[in-house]
């Protein structure tokens, strides 16, 4: 111990001294820790705010980029697209080159992808060229999403004791959702014009710079001094060699096809939400209402989940009754948005889906984690993303494929999709969605 204790003072001083009696060994934790974290959460939520931005104002984006609602839903579809061949780099690179490389990469095309959008709103750009310079500025900052995303197990594993893991693993995940949440609030404030798209972009990017500033002079390594748990200590297994042991894992391949529809549903929910509500008589704002309340209510779960299983490691148990309450919430929800005038249990219903929904996530990474070690938690939780993804990209293209008109007693009946502030393109046709 003597050896750890000064390797660490040619550092910086330690926090505590964590002990864990199984191991008979005292581990020092370090206040920076909580750094990685705020550095992580600042990208993750400038990340989010770039990929959703031009949902809530798909009209004024249609009018100034003079492309239609489809070019539009391409500039959020880009990102599930280019998380899944980007997802297995960015799992090999977090395993192999470590933490600091994974976040200084991620931060930077993050910044730049926000930067070349920004030189759309200048003469500089044509205008055939906008748009293509749009979607390259969309890419690379989708390229940076499978980087930041896999990093909180992480870099629970490596900077934090067992009993703090799941509570540092959700702060850093749910700042993505936080940053959603953000830009559904922001971006129709900002944006009431066409002429103030420029003001959006530059707020993206001046979210996005700090997080590249702090992480470039401020994450000045992978792993702390000394390690904080006996796990850490041990080491994971090198990343090809994990995969062949993940292949033996049948729990982790239940949990694979799992958590990745339970993700999936979320990320179609959120993305229709909107167009579910509207063709019942649903305004935008109520709809943009019920969006916020399904991530807020998210974070709080993810939240309370994230303690309880470090209290009590009960990951299984939580993650099962996340899933039933949530599927339930899920079928009222199906049930209610087919009536008019039932705004209440809308809104209940939602934030309890949200709560229960994406409060099985920081539950299901720690739990991958748990039963997958020694391989490297990038693999394990990056697996399990990238399920999501592909899933969520399946259950977007199908669910489009599969709506169909309204019963012609409602046809006739007033939208609430037809608002000044609609997110909705002009071309829009009401469908039922249940």
């Amino acid at each position: 111990m003597a050896a750890m204790g000064s390797r660490s003072s040619q550092n910086e001083t330690p926090s505590n001294i964590h002990y864990q009696p199984w191991s008979q060994k005292e581990y020092i934790i370090y206040k920076r820790r909580w750094f990685m974290v705020l550095v992580v959460c600042f990208i993750n939520i400038s990340n989010a705010m770039i990929w959703i931005c031009f949902s809530p104002i798909t009209n004024y984006t249609t009018d100034y980029y003079k492309i239609s609602g489809d070019q539009v839903n391409w500039l959020s579809l880009v990102y599930v697209v280019a998380s899944i061949p980007f997802g297995f780099i960015a799992t090999w690179l977090l395993d192999t080159l470590g933490l600091r490389t994974s976040i200084i990469l991620a931060s930077w095309l993050n910044l730049i992808g926000s930067l070349l959008r920004n030189l759309t709103t200048y003469d500089v750009i044509s205008a055939d060229a906008k748009y293509p310079v749009l979607l390259c500025g969309q890419l690379l900052a989708a390229c940076a999403q499978p980087f930041i995303m896999f990093v909180p197990t992480k870099l629970a594993a490596l900077w934090f004791p067992d009993t703090q893991r799941a509570v540092a693993n959700t702060l850093a995940s749910m700042a993505n959702p936080l940053g959603i949440m953000v830009a559904n609030l922001v971006a129709p404030r900002l944006v009431t014009s066409t002429h103030q798209m420029p003001t959006l972009l530059w707020v993206c990017t001046g979210v996005a710079a700090p997080g590249a500033f702090l992480a470039t002079f401020g994450v000045c390594s992978s792993t702390p001094p000394t390690p904080p748990t006996a796990s850490a200590e041990e080491g994971t297994e090198p990343f090809f060699l994990g995969l062949k042991k993940l292949r033996r894992v049948r729990s982790y391949w239940i949990l694979f096809m799992v958590f990745g529809a339970g993700l999936a549903l979320f990320t179609a929910f959120t993305t229709f939400l909107e167009q579910i509500l509207c063709p019942r008589g649903y305004s935008n704002d109520f709809s943009g209402l019920c969006g916020a309340l399904l991530i807020a209510c998210g974070v709080v779960g993810a939240g309370v989940t994230g303690a309880l299983v470090d209290k009590t490691k009960r990951f299984e148990e939580v993650a099962k009754s996340c899933y039933v309450v949530a599927l339930f919430a899920g079928i009222i929800f199906t049930e209610v948005c087919r009536y008019r005038h039932l705004e209440i249990p809308i809104a209940l219903s939602v934030g309890v889906f949200g709560f229960f929904g994406f409060g099985s996530y920081p539950v299901c990474m720690e739990m991958a984690v748990e039963i997958t070690y020694p391989v490297a938690e990038a693999t394990s939780s990056g697996l399990l993303f990238i399920s999501g993804q592909i899933q969520g990209l399946v259950y977007m293209l199908v669910a489009q494929k599969i709506t169909q008109p309204l019963p012609l007693a409602e046809q006739g009946l007033p939208t609430g999709c037809t608002t000044g502030n609609s997110s909705i393109p002009e071309d829009f046709t009401p469908q039922d969605w249940t």
